[in-house]
């Protein structure tokens, strides 16, 4: 029993790389590289202006703090492994690894999911609910909120994660995938009974489709107030604090779906890998382009910041010194311009 388990522990699975060709695997690290280091500098720049604008401590941003921190999270997950592989022309990955990715994709996926259904709630109760917004989004409810976010998230991780790899790989240990996922998983185990993921997946998908719904009530609400708002300005300012999480929502919801229900292959066709991609790669890209494109009081977050960085590393230059000054000498003092009649005879006397 104890051989099995240190074989289990030391086998390692085989990923299926991009292209074949060295050389666009090069390609395919840099430009990967390049996305990785774009989608964690703008989260983490949203997650740094959250946190050190007092203007921006609010329900809202509260909420787009911690998408910002998932989806750094999310895309470190598995994209570094793929860089890494790419380079140095490896397309192996330990059990552990393994274990890793899906336990920690899962688990901050499900969790983004359960924070984009709060924020939706926020921005219900802040439309049609306005008077009794700060006694309904108080600090309490919003912490509460996101800690039961990652708590469900984690919940589902440790689910997927242990469900999967209770089963068992006898044969072939190449993945039709560039990183570790349950489908995958489940195309190459010999194992017949599936019994512990199914009750995973129904489990998952229930909660899902549950969060599914409520954003789709929060917004039928929405829209409902907002097309009876007399003012055209209320009614813009409205649909310009809710475009941005829509989108994102959509984003998120529908590259998930088709990444996971769609038939695994046996070998991934280019349009597979794409789909892939789309889903681990795009949302946590263009979630900080999103929110801070469309969102003025990031933007103004952004040039109050960068207004004051720049004006501690350029302060503006000193008066010029008086002609006949020596460098490196101390300044001379300055002249007082006499301001009485009085002061002006006894300074002409002298």
């Amino acid at each position: 029993m104890a051989s099995t388990a240190n074989h289990t522990m030391g086998m390692e699975f085989y990923l299926t790389p991009f292209s074949e060709d060295q050389e666009l695997q090069l390609a395919h690290g840099f430009l990967f590289l390049l996305i990785y280091l774009v989608a964690l500098v703008g989260n983490l720049l949203i997650i740094v202006l959250v946190t050190v604008d007092q203007c921006l401590h609010t329900p809202m941003y509260f909420f787009l703090k911690n998408l910002s921190l998932l989806d750094a999270c999310l895309v470190s997950v598995t994209v570094p492994n793929f860089i890494v592989s790419s380079l140095c022309h490896r397309s192996t990955i330990s059990f552990s690894g393994c274990v890793s990715q899906v336990l920690l994709v899962t688990q901050f996926a499900g969790t983004e999911l359960f924070v984009l259904t709060a924020m939706s709630y926020d921005r219900y109760v802040a439309i049609c609910h306005p008077l009794h917004y700060d006694v309904i989004m108080n600090r309490g409810l919003c912490v509460q909120m996101v800690a039961v976010s990652w708590f469900l998230g984690g919940i589902f991780g440790v689910l997927y994660s242990a469900g999967t790899f209770s089963l068992s790989f006898c044969g072939s240990r190449k993945l039709p995938q560039f990183f570790c996922d349950v489908p995958s998983l489940l195309k190459i185990s010999c194992s017949k009974s599936h019994v512990t993921i199914d009750v995973s997946v129904v489990i998952g998908v229930t909660f899902g489709l549950s969060c599914v719904l409520s954003i789709g009530f929060s917004y039928v609400y929405i829209f409902k107030t907002v097309t009876r708002m007399p003012s055209s300005q209320g009614r813009s300012r409205a649909f310009s604090t809710c475009t941005p999480h829509l989108i994102v929502v959509t984003t998120f919801i529908v590259t998930g779906v088709t990444a996971y229900l769609k038939p695994v292959p046996e070998s991934p066709h280019p349009v597979d890998f794409l789909v892939s991609v789309l889903y681990s790669v795009m949302p946590p890209s263009l979630n900080p382009v999103i929110y801070s494109l469309r969102n003025k009081d990031v933007k103004a977050s952004l040039w109050k910041i960068y207004g004051n960085c720049a004006t501690a590393l350029f302060p503006s230059p000193e008066a010029p010194k008086r002609v006949g000054q020596e460098s490196g000498s101390q300044a001379a003092p300055r002249l007082q311009v006499p301001r009485t009649r009085k002061t002006l005879r006894s300074t002409l006397s002298l």
